[in-house]
């Protein structure tokens, strides 16, 4: 595996006393401790997009929603048209159209063995589709308002297949259990709509962690197995727009790598997602959890940790609409309607860069790519 090699934040590119030269006066000093950082890189070669591969048509409204399958040989997509499309990645072609929605398909989330997929959006209703043959399974009725927002427990905390977290505008997030159909929690202390839903992978005892935010600008901390909150994390001045795990990237793929695998049953799926996250947590220094707002800040939380935020983060001039991860934790994203995106450190949240080029309308930070360094 090769890796890259940072003195004091600076990578050294050639060698160590051209490195040395660059560090500001102060730091050059003999006389202490200079900390060389490695990190490993990406195992497979990275190339600059040059062109689109593939127009996927089909769709006869807005695309609103897209979400690539665990093992990346899938694309679900949600539409304006009710409908929600699964692709075919190997051929580029479409495999199956999904209907049963009666309103916008604002969400489409990928449990992470990749079999289920799940949609929402404005008719209030939670669909379950198969992946391999397109049918519905499962439609979860609850919801009073609008879906906002969809996410899958993590594989390897989950006691058989995983639960699957919803927000809403109606100001609940209610967990399912897609196997029989049912709501076991209905989580009801915001009191404006939640906006987002994350499930992180630590505290495997309780089946991992919910995280739920929303415009009453309070993140919520909240135990599955039980349904009680654990904390509240309170900083923001306006409504959080946004969430992300340094980890998001590990839970979403579960056990799939950039290697082709193949496993048995649920199980060994489960051993290799375990397997997975825990390298991704000792990598990365832990699980962080990342928000952006209407306030125009960001804020990062070691939320089992502390109540108070890793650091605060300015600079936008407008709304925080989106943050991501990259795969490895080591950076994330923030995307603002300024125009801007910024780069930060994910441990620290120091800021990096910013990109700027986009001349309207607001920023969107997608997820990175796997092959980000």
């Amino acid at each position: 595996m090769p890796y890259s090699f940072h003195l004091e934040e600076s990578e050294i590119t050639t060698n160590l006393a051209a490195s040395f030269n660059k560090l500001a006066k102060g730091q050059q000093s003999t006389e202490r401790v200079l900390k060389v950082v490695y990190y490993p890189l990406a195992v497979f070669r990275v190339r600059p997009i040059t062109r689109c591969t593939s127009s996927l048509s089909g769709h006869i409204e807005a695309v609103l929603c897209v979400s690539f399958s665990p093992d990346s040989t899938k694309l679900a997509s949600g539409s304006g048209d009710s409908t929600v499309r699964l692709w075919d990645l190997n051929t580029e072609l479409p495999k199956h159209t999904c209907k049963g929605h009666q309103n916008w398909v604002l969400v489409v989330a990928w449990s992470p063995d990749g079999s289920k997929l799940a949609s929402a959006g404005m008719d209030k209703i939670v669909l379950v589709w198969c992946a391999k043959s397109g049918k519905n399974l499962a439609a979860l009725k609850g919801h009073q308002q609008p879906v906002t927002s969809a996410c899958w427990q993590p594989l390897h905390v989950a006691e058989s297949f995983p639960w699957l977290a919803t927000s809403s505008k109606d100001a609940t997030v209610r967990l399912w259990d897609v196997s029989v159909g049912v709501c076991l929690r209905s989580l009801t202390s915001h009191s404006q709509p939640v906006m987002q839903v994350k499930w992180s992978g630590e505290r495997a005892d309780i089946g991992g962690v919910v995280y739920t935010a929303g415009r009453d600008t309070v993140i919520k901390v909240w135990n599955p197995k039980d349904g009680g909150m654990l904390n509240e994390l309170k900083g923001h001045g306006h409504w959080i727009n946004t969430l992300a795990l340094n980890t998001d990237y590990v839970i979403r793929s579960g056990p799939f790598s950039h290697e082709p695998q193949k496993f048995a049953d649920l199980s060994e799926k489960k051993e290799a997602a375990k397997k997975r996250y825990a390298e991704a947590v000792e990598l990365c220094g832990g699980e962080r959890l990342l928000s952006g707002s209407d306030d125009f800040t960001l804020f990062l939380w070691r939320p089992l940790v502390s109540k108070t935020p890793v650091c605060r983060m300015t600079g936008h001039q407008k709304i925080v609409n989106q943050v991501a991860f990259s795969p490895d934790g080591r950076w994330f994203a923030s995307a603002s309607f300024d125009k801007s995106v910024r780069l930060w450190d994910g441990r620290t949240g120091k800021y990096v860069h910013a990109f700027r080029g986009h001349v309207g309308g607001p920023g969107l930070a997608k997820p990175f790519t796997k092959h980000t360094h």
